[in-house]
């Protein structure tokens, strides 16, 4: 091999073993950033559990809360409609 070979053989070896290793760092940040983005979801998952059970507790709560009320009101009108009859 000549030397102009061998010059463009060094430098092709230099360029892909810097490839290799910036692939490979590449590599490790993506996979931490893959169980980041899996720990993120899990915690995003769970709050929306516990928001979904609060929010169905709340919804359990409020519907006979809700009746009540409306049953006072048309009580409280019948009232007023009687007491005018009078």
């Amino acid at each position: 091999m000549d030397s102009a070979a061998e010059i463009l053989v060094i430098i092709l070896a230099v360029v892909l073993s810097i490839f290799l290793i910036v692939g490979i760092i590449l590599v490790v940040y993506l996979i931490k950033l893959s169980a980041e983005i899996r720990r993120i979801a899990h915690t995003a998952q769970h709050a929306v559990t516990s928001v979904e059970s609060v929010v169905s507790s709340a919804a359990r709560f409020t519907s006979p809360i809700a009746i009540a009320e409306m049953l006072a009101k048309y009580g409280k009108k019948v009232m007023k409609s009687s007491r005018k009859g009078k």
